[in-house]
């Protein structure tokens, strides 16, 4: 084996250790914060019924367009229609009972008529004896007696009186009670039938005619049809730097060579704890033909831009601002940043050769 000369040697290791230098250099610059991204459509929400049973059937199938109110399913059960009519008989009774011929309010009332009649002939006979007994006519026990007895005659018939008051309130009552119950029941009847609140799409369905519904559960998905959300999740570090209108540039997986345009319109300021991130929404200026939910990408929130600033890679520059020059470590002034430059307001010029640092 021949060996190199050490001259040879020398010269290759002092190459391979030969600092690169590089000059600053002019370009655009974007400062941006990343975030996941995945597609919704707007006013999407999960449809629940109101009440348990078996479900009938499904007014609609999956990928239909549909109406505000329209019908998404029917669903069956027999308890609220018994309730209902039960309801029914009782807001009957009550009725009849308040307004009826044969009313409890009318033999009070017949009782009235009677406690009246004798109270009148029992104040006559009191008076006149009371008159008598002025003029020291006839026995104070015979006067006693006329007393009492129109004493007790006024007692009753004000017990007769207070007594119809009484069950007319109890039975008014009674007559609401049965209108708010029978109104009631006849609601959770009708809440077996399911409408559409929005005017769009529906996006799933998750129940199949004969199975269990309960109120826990969804039946649908529904949403806008042409209207799609942008959802993306900023590290709580960045998500003050947020604002809204701001613009932000979008790559979905479905569309890998295109970047599509967007503005931000919503920044929800409740912190997910599980991921410490916040949720940001945009909508697409202009939006790509075709959109499904659930389709992920990735999105750059536009921080800041500047046209034609004195930039280096950020490499080449320390934690403390520092970058390596001919004549040494110098400190500099830094700006925006991105991903792979920063900007560079003062401390060093475009002439300025410097090193990448170890």
């Amino acid at each position: 084996m021949r060996l190199l000369p050490f001259c040879i040697i020398l010269l290759l290791v002092s190459c391979s250790q030969e600092e690169v230098k590089i000059l600053p250099k002019e370009r655009n610059l974007i400062e941006s914060v990343y975030s996941s991204v995945t597609i919704q459509p707007d006013s999407l929400y999960q449809v629940y019924a109101s009440v348990s049973g078996i479900l009938e059937v499904n007014f609609v199938d999956e990928g239909d367009l549909i109406s505000n109110q329209e019908q998404l399913v029917q669903i069956t059960n027999s308890t609220p229609k018994l309730n209902t009519q039960n309801a029914k008989f009782a807001l009957d009774l009550a009725l009849e009972n308040y307004y009826g011929s044969a009313t409890v309010l009318n033999s009070i009332e017949d009782e009235i008529e009677a406690a009246k009649l004798k109270y009148r002939n029992d104040s006559i006979n009191y008076f006149r004896q009371k008159n008598l007994w002025d003029q020291n006519i006839g026995s104070k026990a015979l006067y006693d007696s006329k007393k009492l007895n129109y004493e007790l005659a006024s007692n009753q018939l004000r017990l007769l009186q207070n007594k119809l008051n009484r069950t007319k309130n109890e039975l008014q009552t009674a007559v609401k009670q049965a209108q708010n119950y029978y109104q009631t029941a006849s609601i959770a009847t009708k809440d077996f039938t399911i409408h559409s609140k929005i005017k769009g799409k529906v996006y799933a369905l998750y129940k199949e005619p004969g199975e269990i519904v309960n109120t826990m559960e969804p039946l649908a998905s529904v949403g806008s049809a042409n209207r799609f959300i942008i959802e993306m999740l900023v590290d709580e570090v960045d998500i003050v730097r947020i604002s809204k209108t701001q613009d932000v540039l979008i790559s979905l997986d479905a569309y890998s060579d295109e970047i599509f345009k967007g503005h931000v319109s919503k920044i929800y300021p409740k912190k997910d704890e599980r991921n410490q991130t916040f949720k940001v929404e945009a909508v697409f200026v202009n939006p790509p033909d075709v959109l499904y939910p659930g389709l992920s990408g990735e999105g750059n929130i536009i921080i800041a831009k500047k046209n034609n600033v004195l930039t280096i890679p950020k490499a080449y520059v320390s934690q403390d601002n520092k970058v390596k020059t001919d004549d040494g470590l110098v400190t500099v002034v830094t700006g925006l940043q991105n991903m792979e430059y920063i900007e560079i307001q003062s401390g060093i010029t475009k002439d300025t050769y410097i090193y990448k640092l170890e």
